[in-house]
């Protein structure tokens, strides 16, 4: 793109408080670190330029009603990935950087305060979003509709302080609501 980069377009028209937009990312880097800075900018959705176009279209639709989107072929990369660090991808330190030695972590810290204000059901939809699954599938698991499902998801996003579904998964293995399976 000429003048700036997908990362900075998308900084720029998610700063945009008056904009309802949503940015889907569509992109040849199949790099967690490009990922996540996308994420952190403020994307939706992120697309490989490798799917098909029945995906793109799926992709395009999921962002447009305001849910949130990764690409199949990182997805389970990403949860190994969070779960396996306790958090994001870290730009690469110089060796002689101070931080770079890092001390074993031997305690797991305290669970943020957020999480005791989420309800069991509240938990429980945390759960299943981590999972990767719609809301169609958690109103089918959870024996209540999707409109209530909705709602649920609305008020763990609103208690938690996040964006969307995607950040819900990120913070769910961050936290150790959920655990990635062996």
């Amino acid at each position: 793109m000429p003048g700036m980069d997908g990362l900075e377009a998308t900084r720029r028209i998610t700063a945009d408080a008056a904009s309802a937009a949503a940015v889907l990312v569509l992109t040849t880097f199949n790099r967690e670190d490009y990922l996540f800075a996308a994420l952190e900018a403020g994307a939706s959705g992120f697309l490989l330029k490798n799917s098909s176009p029945e995906q793109l279209i799926e992709a395009v639709q999921v962002v447009a009603r305001g849910d949130a989107l990764l690409s199949p072929d990182v997805t389970r990369r990403v949860i190994e990935a969070v779960a396996s660090r306790g958090t994001a991808p870290q730009p690469a330190l110089p060796p002689e950087h101070p931080q770079t030695a890092r001390p074993a972590q031997t305690a797991q810290p305290a669970p943020p305060a957020e999480l005791a204000t989420l309800t069991d059901r509240e938990r429980e939809v945390l759960e299943l979003l981590a999972e990767g699954i719609s809301n169609a599938e958690i109103a089918q698991r959870m024996w209540v509709g999707e409109a209530t499902v909705k709602t649920h998801v609305s008020k763990v996003l609103m208690k938690l302080g996040l964006r969307d579904r995607v950040h819900a998964v990120v913070y769910a293995y961050e936290h150790g609501v959920v655990r990635p399976a062996s």
